[in-house]
């Protein structure tokens, strides 16, 4: 036997195995992301809403953007402390 038939489960390790390992985490983060979406997607769509308004008050800029920039850090912290 060559070495690509050596060291795996079974004793094989060749390119498919690692596919299915791959394609089997790929599946298991897809249904990982579904999870926290459905447990958590209304508060990051909040913090990424905050963040948003952020960065908009940053490009904007000026003394007045500087207190909003402020409120919207405050808005920020407390989303995270939830």
């Amino acid at each position: 036997m060559s070495d690509d038939h050596e060291g795996g489960p079974g004793g094989y390790n060749g390119p498919w195995l690692w596919t299915a390992y791959r394609a089997y985490n790929e599946l298991l983060r897809e249904k990982l992301k579904k999870k926290f979406d459905a447990q958590e997607g209304p508060w990051m769509d909040s913090v990424a809403d905050v963040l948003v308004q952020i960065v908009n008050a940053r490009w904007e800029g000026g003394r007045q953007k500087e207190r909003e920039q402020e409120e919207l850090f405050e808005k920020l912290e407390k989303l995270l402390s939830q």
